[in-house]
């Protein structure tokens, strides 16, 4: 069974940034697609990011595009999340999560997460005003 974990959510101040990082283990000789739900106090967990198993295509919510990144290892099944320009509107729960035995991600599913098969349990970003 896959395993996701998380780290490096904290403090940071607005404005700030922040990488947070999802290594999955349980998995050899396959490259999962991944990616970056999150869940704010009193809101329902949302979208942020995924990327594809090969890292060609990403996946971004309008809320963060164009101040997050996702990004991969070419080689191991290990994403990355760069936050830039954060918000107090960013404080979370950030969860990875992957695919192992769904779909292909695609414009259409990649939001949604009955998509994805695995989640971990979550690094906690706050941001400051």
């Amino acid at each position: 069974q896959v395993q996701l974990q998380e780290s490096g959510g904290g403090l940071v101040q607005a404005g700030g940034s922040l990488t947070v990082s999802c290594a999955a283990s349980g998995v050899t000789g396959t490259r999962l697609a991944m990616g970056w739900f999150r869940q704010a106090p009193g809101k329902e967990r949302e979208f942020v990011a995924s990327i594809t198993w090969n890292g060609d295509t990403t996946f971004y919510a309008d809320s963060v595009k164009g101040r997050f990144t996702i990004s991969r290892d070419s080689a191991e099944n290990t994403v990355y999340l760069r936050l830039n320009s954060l918000t107090p509107e960013d404080t979370a729960v950030y969860y990875c999560t992957c695919i192992q035995w769904g779909p292909a991600l695609t414009n259409e599913n990649a939001k949604y997460a009955r998509t994805y098969d695995y989640w971990g349990q979550g690094t906690r970003v706050t941001v400051s005003s």
